[in-house]
């Protein structure tokens, strides 16, 4: 499984997420999309590595209280559908 996520990942474009968080109805403005972008760009390892260890509210400020109600549910829901493929 790892194989699979890091070969997606390699080639994973900002339009990817952006695509991704609107089939969830989570609209991010610019500034949003390119910190998701970045931030899983160079944080994905750990992040499938250990999910628990990522606190998302330290994150809060970066997002729209709304999006950032999306995204949290969002993560907890893909974490315990997931963690245990990987």
């Amino acid at each position: 499984m790892y194989n699979l996520i890091k070969a997606y990942m390699g080639r994973m474009t900002i339009n990817d997420v952006n695509n991704f968080a609107i089939s969830k109805n989570i609209h991010l403005s610019s500034e949003e999309l390119n910190f998701v972008f970045d931030f899983i760009s160079k944080n994905w390892e750990q992040i499938i590595r250990n999910p628990k260890l990522l606190n998302l509210d330290r994150f809060q400020n970066r997002f729209s209280p709304e999006n950032f109600a999306k995204i949290k549910k969002l993560f907890l829901e893909y974490s315990a559908r997931y963690s245990s493929f990987i």
